[in-house]
């Protein structure tokens, strides 16, 4: 899912301080939770998240409000809103990458908004979670083939931020735990125990 349809990979999360609507503090495209919300705060993961969304591209914005430990709001950008992402990095207080690993054609774009993102000053501090999606589809790209295409320990190395990178499936779940728990530590308060 996720900017798959769209132009190669999608984007985001944001923190609402004080859980609040008003003053949301990240910003970009993030769909693999869109759909899903109430499951993934459960401890089952993927059992009995029924059957799949509809797979379909983003255009335009949408958002979402996910309830961890605090509420977050996500604003998920579609791959083809690229030329405007940069006009949400003032609040962004984590980045996820999505990037459709059964799309091979779409690597090139992927890569370039990725570089593009990475090399924001704004987006200097933030942590980034790229994911892999769609593995589960019979012609998806290995972790091992898209980090390779992606050059992604070159990548890594010359980023400011500090990058980790899942393989998932918003369909079938695979995957989730692992985002959620990079969700629940990147954006926990320092402020409570």
């Amino acid at each position: 899912q996720g900017a798959g349809g769209g132009r190669g990979a999608g984007c985001g999360v944001s923190r609402m301080p004080g859980g609040g609507v008003q003053g949301a503090r990240c910003r970009l495209p993030f769909r693999l939770v869109l759909n899903l919300p109430a499951q993934l705060s459960s401890k089952e993961g993927a059992k009995g998240l029924g059957e799949p969304p509809a797979t379909l591209p983003t255009v335009g914005t949408n958002l979402t409000d996910l309830l961890l430990q605090r509420k977050i709001t996500i604003r998920e950008l579609g791959g083809c809103m690229g030329p405007i992402w940069p006009s949400y990095y003032g609040d962004c207080s984590a980045v996820l990458f999505m990037i459709d690993a059964a799309n091979p054609t779409q690597v090139a774009s992927s890569c370039i908004q990725l570089l593009s993102l990475l090399s924001a000053e704004q987006l200097a501090s933030v942590s980034v979670l790229i994911l892999f999606n769609k593995i589960d589809l019979p012609c998806y790209m290995s972790l091992v083939e898209m980090k390779s295409l992606f050059r992604m320990q070159d990548i890594v190395s010359c980023a400011m931020q500090s990058v980790t990178m899942v393989e998932t499936s918003a369909r079938d779940g695979t995957g989730l735990p692992d985002v959620l728990q990079w969700l629940q530590a990147t954006l926990r308060d320092p402020s409570c125990p």
